[in-house]
């Protein structure tokens, strides 16, 4: 349940109210605003089974009009409780959050600045820390901290909205973080001993087939929390699928030498990457995601054709080399 507010002109009040009744809004209000009240502010109340399909019409009917706006609001309680019959618990829309609300919370993780660049440089010290002394707290304690899970997450929702400027900006900041993470415990693994003893490190050297299971499924479940407004699973997904020790490991394996341990987490960082992104886009193409028009609609079935292509080749791939060097 959230209250979509709407300032717009007032001639357009009626079309609003219209808009809100004729798609199951629960409830309507407005008031005017400060400026000799030309616009007015319409409060529509609407529940998650309605909500995208309240915003569609919004934006189709009055988006582009005379600077109006479109706010969504958060509802924490509403009295009285609403009650819904066995037909409207059924019919469930596709998708928990609208698609303009998964896009500003996904979106916004995806933006390449200097808290991102920070929070990698703070979480591949501790990471490699960490997996240097075998201490699984301060490795689980990086894995929550590292923020490369969220341009993963941004790349498949620009495949699934068909959404390029948002695809080449997750793409590079993805590639960001990995560089500086990579780069960072290079040099570490250059100054620092390493004992290839230490169960964390050497863990993060091995790759099978359940690590792309594992991938595939946290993947999804990332996707699967945040369509559905359960924020809170992404911290076990964090954990669960982890990008930052296995790269931190490529980087310190390399640092001090030891080339084919170096591959074997590269293999691992690489399944959790496609099978992450596969996963996600498969979610996301499941719960209904997608653009608002026709042609939007069109562009991205083309980049949903070529992303899971891709994805799906370069599993195979992967696969492929895990069972040949086993």
């Amino acid at each position: 349940m959230k209250i979509i507010e709407v300032i717009t002109h007032k001639d357009h009040v009626d079309l609003v109210n219209n808009i809100g009744r004729k798609y199951g809004a629960v409830d309507q209000w407005h008031s005017g605003t400060s400026d000799n009240n030309e616009r007015q502010v319409i409060r529509l109340l609407v529940d998650d089974n309605h909500r995208q399909a309240v915003m569609d019409a919004l934006q189709n009917n009055i988006a582009m009009r005379d600077a109006s706006r479109i706010v969504v609001l958060p509802v924490e309680a509403t009295l009285p409780h609403l009650e819904q019959d066995e037909s409207e618990k059924k019919q469930r829309n596709a998708s928990g959050a609208t698609r303009e609300e998964l896009y500003h919370n996904i979106s916004k993780n995806a933006e390449l600045n200097n808290n991102f660049l920070l929070l990698v440089f703070l979480s591949t010290i501790v990471a490699a820390i960490g997996l240097i002394e075998n201490n699984v707290a301060v490795v689980i304690g990086a894995m929550v901290i590292a923020p490369l899970l969220g341009p993963n997450i941004a790349l498949a929702l620009a495949a699934a909205l068909g959404d390029t400027p948002l695809m080449w900006t997750a793409l590079r900041t993805n590639l960001a973080g990995l560089g500086l993470a990579f780069l960072l415990s290079f040099i570490l693994g250059i100054l620092l001993p390493i004992d290839l003893g230490s169960g964390e490190l050497v863990a993060r050297t091995h790759v099978g087939l359940d690590s792309a299971v594992l991938a595939l499924a946290s993947g999804a479940a990332a996707v699967l929390s945040l369509t559905t407004g359960l924020s809170s699973v992404l911290v076990g997904v964090m954990v669960a699928v982890a990008l930052l020790p296995p790269t931190a490991t490529v980087g310190l394996m390399l640092g001090t030498g030891e080339w084919g341990l170096a591959l074997g987490a590269a293999l691992l960082l690489a399944v959790n990457i496609v099978c992450v992104n596969l996963a996600a886009k498969t979610v996301f193409l499941a719960r209904g995601v997608k653009p608002r028009t026709w042609l939007e609609k069109r562009k991205a079935k083309q980049s949903m054709i070529t992303y899971m292509a891709f994805w799906i080749v370069s599993l195979t791939v992967l696969l492929v080399a895990i069972y040949l060097r086993k």
